[in-house]
C-alpha cells in the first residue's frame, strides 16, 4: 500500500500493529505476573526485575501497563464505533428526510458541533454515571457530531451524482440507495477519519479514567494507572509517567496511520430558503399531441429557485410532445435550460426547486402529488452526459443493471444478472459477460456510455432522455452512440428526447428540434429544415456556428455578440434582443410568444448582410 512506503505511514503502522498486538497477547501472556502481590517490595523503584516498579501492593507496573492494553483500546473502539454509527444516522438523516424535514436535524447537528467537544464528554459523563459504560458512552455520543457533519458533506456530495439520480429515476427506496450506492462510496474518507478519531478517543477515556469517571477499580485502564500513581509522582515518577506514555504512543499509532492513508488517497481530514412562488406565463401553452402513441405531454412547464428578492426560473413555460418512436432534440447554449428541462421531466429536481406545469409520461401526471416510482423505473431511462459519473464506482457493472430487474420485475440474482449481461449484448459490447463483471473505471467512455444506455434498457422502456450523450466521447465512439441510439428508437419504439449543443448532432437522428434560449422554447422546428429554412435569428445563429466543408479557412469562424442572459436578471421583452442584429424597440419592451413554432417579432426577416457572418454560439 502507498501509504506504508511514507515514513510517516511505515511509523504509524508500525506502532499501531504493535499496539494491537499487545492488546490481543499481554493479558494471556502476563496477567498473571501483572496481577501478582509483593507486599515485600511495595512502591519499589524502577530495577532489573521490574522495569518500572511496583505499585502500593507490590504489582509489577510494566506489566501491568502491558495488561491495560487491551482494555484501553477495547473502550476506545467502542466510543469511536458509537461516535461513528450515531454520526452516520444524523449524518444521513437530512438527505433521507429531505430538505424540509432534514433541516432541524442539521441544525441540532450544528449547535453540537460548536458546543466545546470536553464540556459536552464531561456533561454527558453526569449523565451516563461513572463507570466504563458511562465513559464509553459519553465519549462516543460526544464525537458522534464531528463524523455527523463529515457524513452530511460526504453524503451530499455523493447523492449529487447521476448514478444515484439514475436509482432514484429506477425506482429504488432512499434506504436502498443509501445502502448500495452512497454510503460505499464514503466509506473510505470515514474509515481515515474513525482510524484518527480512535487517538482522540483513547486520550479521552484515558483523561476520563484519570479523573475518576471512567473505569472503576479492580479494573484498571492507562488512565486508571496514571491516577493510582499520581500521588507519588515525585518519588515514583514513572508510576504516572508509564502509562501517560503508553497513551501518547498508542495515539500517535492511530493519528500517524490515519494521516499516512488519509495522504495518500487524497482525504482531507476533517440559509434557509426565503418563501416565493412560481411567477405566472404570459406564453400560452402548446395544444397536446393526441393519441394512443403519445408518450410524453409536457405543458408550461417551469423550474424555479428561490433568489435573494425573488424567485430565479431558469425554465419558464416549456411545452413539448413526444410520440412512439420519435425523436425530438432540444438544443442551445449553455445555461439556456435544457438540462434542467430534461431533469424536471424526469422528476429529479429537489427542493428548494419547485416544479409546476403538466408531466404527462403514459397517460400519467407525474406532476401529481403521487409516488410513480414503478413508471418512472420501467418505462423511463435517462442517459447523463458523463458515463463516469452515472455508474456507481464501487459497484461492478452487471449488479448495477441488475438491479432494475431484481426491484422492478421481481427476479432473482442469477435472472437478473443474465439479463443485464443481455442487455450489455444488445447495445453492441464485444464482451458482455466480462463487462458485466467489471468495475465502471475499467471500461471505455464509450463502453460505459453503451452500459448506461442497456441499464435504461432492462426495463421496457418507453422514452429515453439523453442529455449530452456524446460529449465526453471521440468523433468516431460518437457515431456509435448516436446509431446505437437510432437502433434502440428503431426497434422498440422508443421515443428519445436528445440534449445537445451541438447542431450537427440533435440533426442526424432527430425528427424535431426545440431551440432554447433562457430558459424557454424559441423555435420548433423540422429537423430537415433547420439549415435552410430557420426563421428564429438565435437558430439561424446556432447552425451558422456549426463548421462546414465549405467554410472559408481564410475567415474567422462567426460569433454571437455578447452573453446568454442571467436569468436572475431577464431583461423586459425578448431576452435575445440585446445580441440580436434584428432587434427593435418592440423587442426591446415585448415578449413575443411561441406562434407557428417560433417566438420573435422578426421572425424570418433577412439579416443584416454585414452581421450575417457574425453570428455564432
Amino acid at each position: 500500500m502507498r501509504a506504508l512506503r511514507t515514513p510517516v505511514g511505515a511509523t504509524g503502522a508500525g506502532l499501531l500493529a504493535t499496539v494491537l498486538l499487545l492488546a490481543v497477547l499481554a493479558p494471556v501472556a502476563f496477567g498473571d505476573g501483572a496481577a501478582a502481590v509483593d507486599t515485600d517490595n511495595l512502591l519499589a523503584g524502577p530495577s532489573a526485575e521490574h522495569w518500572f516498579g511496583t505499585d502500593n501492593a507490590g504489582r509489577d507496573l510494566f506489566l501491568r501497563v502491558l495488561v491495560a492494553t487491551r482494555l484501553s483500546i477495547t473502550l476506545a473502539l467502542l466510543a469511536t464505533a458509537i461516535a461513528v454509527l450515531t454520526g452516520l444516522v444524523l449524518g444521513s438523516l437530512p438527505w433521507l428526510l429531505g430538505p424540509r424535514l432534514g433541516r432541524p436535524v442539521t441544525a441540532l447537528v450544528n449547535i453540537l458541533v460548536a458546543f466545546p467537544g470536553l464540556l459536552l464528554v464531561l456533561s454527558l459523563a453526569t449523565v451516563f454515571g461513572v463507570g466504563a459504560r458511562g465513559a464509553v458512552l459519553a465519549i462516543g455520543f460526544a464525537g458522534a457530531p464531528t463524523f455527523a457533519r463529515l457524513c452530511q458533506t460526504l453524503i451530499a456530495g455523493i447523492a449529487a451524482r447521476d448514478y444515484v439520480a439514475a436509482a432514484e429515476i429506477a425506482g429504488l427506496g432512499r434506504i436502498r440507495i443509501l445502502v448500495r450506492h452512497v454510503l460505499p462510496n464514503v466509506a473510505e474518507p470515514l474509515v481515515v477519519n474513525a482510524t484518527i478519531g480512535a487517538g482522540s478517543a483513547l486520550l479521552a477515556f484515558a483523561g476520563l479514567s484519570f479523573l475518576g469517571l471512567g473505569v472503576q477499580a479492580p479494573a484498571y485502564d492507562w488512565g486508571r494507572l496514571m491516577q493510582d500513581g499520581l500521588a507519588g509522582v515525585y518519588l515514583h515518577p514513572l508510576a504516572a509517567l508509564a502509562p501517560g506514555i503508553a497513551v501518547v504512543i498508542a495515539g500517535l499509532a492511530f493519528n500517524l496511520t490515519g494521516e499516512a492513508v488519509a495522504g495518500a488517497l487524497g482525504v482531507t481530514p476533517v440559509v434557509g430558503p426565503r418563501a416565493w412562488s412560481v411567477p405566472a406565463r404570459s406564453t400560452p401553452a402548446r395544444s397536446p399531441a393526441q393519441g394512443e402513441d403519445l408518450v410524453l405531454d409536457v405543458r408550461d412547464l417551469a423550474v424555479a429557485f428561490p433568489g435573494p428578492s425573488a424567485p430565479v426560473t431558469p425554465v419558464r413555460g416549456v411545452s413539448l410532445s413526444l410520440r412512439s418512436g420519435e425523436a425530438v432534440g432540444i438544443v442551445g447554449e449553455s445555461g439556456s435550460g435544457k438540462s434542467l428541462t430534461a431533469l424536471a421531466i424526469a422528476q429529479l429536481v429537489e427542493e428548494p426547486g419547485r416544479v409546476t406545469g403538466e408531466v404527462t409520461l403514459c397517460g400519467t401526471d407525474l406532476n401529481d402529488g403521487g409516488h410513480h416510482e414503478d413508471l418512472l423505473g420501467t418505462s423511463l431511462a435517462v442517459v447523463f452526459q458523463d458515463p463516469m459519473t452515472s455508474l456507481n464506482p464501487a459497484m461492478r457493472v452487471g449488479p448495477q443493471l441488475a438491479e432494475v430487474s431484481r426491484f422492478h420485475q421481481s427476479l432473482g440474482r442469477r435472472a437478473a444478472l443474465a439479463r443485464a449481461v443481455d442487455r450489455l449484448r444488445a447495445v453492441r459490447l464485444r464482451d458482455p459477460e466480462r463487462a458485466a463483471q467489471a468495475y465502471p473505471f475499467e471500461l471505455s467512455g464509450g463502453m460505459r456510455q453503451r452500459a448506461m444506455i442497456g441499464m435504461g434498457l432492462m426495463g421496457t422502456p418507453r422514452l429515453i432522455i439523453a442529455d449530452e450523450p456524446t460529449t465526453a466521447l471521440d468523433v468516431t465512439v460518437q457515431k456509435q452512440v448516436l446509431a446505437l441510439l437510432e437502433d434502440v428508437r428503431r426497434e422498440h419504439g422508443t421515443a428519445i428526447l436528445l440534449i445537445s449543443h451541438d447542431v450537427s448532432v440533435i440533426g442526424e437522428i432527430c425528427d424535431r428540434v426545440l431551440v432554447m434560449y433562457a430558459g424557454r422554447i424559441v423555435e420548433e422546428i423540422a429537423a430537415g429544415d433547420l439549415h435552410g429554412d430557420a426563421r428564429h435569428p438565435y437558430t439561424r445563429a446556432l447552425v451558422a456556428a456549426v463548421p462546414s466543408m465549405s467554410t472559408s479557412r481564410d475567415e474567422p469562424l462567426a460569433t454571437i455578440p455578447g452573453q446568454p442572459v442571467d436569468p436572475a436578471a431577464l431583461p423586459p421583452g425578448c431576452a435575445y434582443a440585446a445580441r440580436c442584429p434584428l432587434a427593435t424597440d418592440q423587442c426591446l419592451s415585448e415578449e413575443p410568444a411561441l406562434l407557428d413554432g417560433v417566438a420573435c417579432w422578426r421572425a424570418g426577416d433577412p439579416l443584416p448582410m454585414e452581421q450575417t457572418k457574425q453570428v455564432s454560439v
